[in-house]
């Protein structure tokens, strides 16, 4: 609607001094309202973009050395009991990806604290080293998916203001055009359309 009336306003130009005022402020108004709607629509993008990591490096975790280190941990509990345990309580099973990162960080330090008694029981080094690297990747994710989600909120909040604010100086707008086209039904058709919001 911001838009709309702006573009009637510069279509229809009034040498009223006080108008010209109001669309200046209009204007501004809808480029911030417009900046602020791509800064919104990109922490989403930056918030599935992160979700989707997250997903994909859960999956190769959980097929990869997560199911190595199970099965590592299984051979070693008859040697430490404690170690199989540990891995077999520490299992990511959950779906949430918080709960997933805690445990799978809990089955990284213990095969880390157990690496003497599980390598003898066929722990591949550079299969732990692939995880400790894919958990780093996933803090990541983690991060990225924070600050967009904290930019998407922002976002959202300043373009609330910003749509009151534009909605606030239509309103002053309006009244004037009125005026203005009492006698030109097109026209003045043409503004209250133009100053119609038309969803919420």
């Amino acid at each position: 609607m911001g838009r709309r009336a702006l573009e009637f306003c510069v279509a229809h130009p009034d040498t009223e001094p006080g108008t010209a005022t109001v669309v200046t402020r209009l204007e501004q108004l809808v480029a911030r309202a417009e900046d602020t709607a791509t800064a919104q629509r990109n922490g989403l993008l930056q918030v599935g973009a992160a979700s989707e990591r997250k997903r994909e490096l859960r999956r190769s975790m959980r097929a990869g050395p997560i199911a190595h280190l199970s099965q590592v941990g299984r051979a070693a509990a008859r040697e430490e009991h404690e170690l199989g345990t540990a891995f077999r309580s520490s299992k990511p099973g959950s779906n949430t990806f918080m709960s997933f990162r805690t445990a799978a960080r809990s089955m990284a330090a213990a095969a880390e604290s157990g690496k003497e008694v599980l390598l003898r029981h066929g722990l591949s080094q550079p299969v732990l080293d692939e995880f400790a690297g894919m958990l780093e990747q996933y803090d990541a994710a983690v991060a990225l998916g924070n600050e967009g989600r904290t930019a998407h909120v922002g976002a959202t909040r300043e373009l609330r203001g910003a749509g009151r604010e534009i909605a606030r100086t239509v309103r002053v707008m309006d009244a004037r055009n009125r005026q203005r086209f009492a006698g030109d039904g097109q026209l003045l058709g043409s503004w209250i359309s133009a100053s119609t919001v038309l969803g919420v």
